[in-house]
């Protein structure tokens, strides 16, 4: 049986490592790696697409990532409960053209006893932004430690 730690039900220490590997994890860009923390049956709905199981998820990932280049995310816990974590979060990245956007959005996740999230809900808005307007420059993948996160940058 897969684990993912932790696992529920969260305490705010928990809940907040559960959002950090969560980040990690998807400025990763690694679609394989990611779709791994989601059940095999896991259920999405991110913005007005809805993704069933772990290979849809996966495939979306890929597509995502192809679309958005340089992405980098920043996570932030809002609440929790039980099985159940609330986050807000954004993330900057730039389409094909060099166009560059800040995405902010809300997600709400539930998770099996074994860690795995079952169930994904994203609502998400995309702001045009120029490369002097951009807050996230560090090298690609994880997000530094002493790097501000969404409160402490004003969003």
């Amino acid at each position: 049986m897969e684990v993912r730690q932790p696992v529920p039900p969260f305490t705010a220490e928990t809940a907040a490592q559960k959002v950090r590997l969560a980040e990690d994890g998807w400025n990763s860009r690694d679609p394989a790696r990611v779709a791994l923390a989601y059940a095999p049956d896991t259920y999405w709905r991110n913005r007005a697409e809805f993704i069933r199981g772990r290979a849809e998820a996966q495939e979306f990932l890929e597509r995502k990532w192809n679309r958005e280049l340089e992405y980098r995310l920043i996570k932030e816990l809002w609440t929790f409960a039980g099985n159940r974590i609330a986050v807000r979060f954004a993330y900057e990245w730039h389409d094909d053209s060099g166009q560059w956007y800040r995405s902010y959005g809300n997600e709400n996740w539930q998770f099996d006893e074994n860690g795995l999230m079952t169930h994904r809900h994203a609502s998400i808005n995309d702001l045009r932004i120029t490369d002097a307007e951009r807050k996230y420059h560090w090298p690609l993948g994880r997000r530094p430690d002493d790097h501000p996160g969404l409160s402490d940058l004003g969003f």
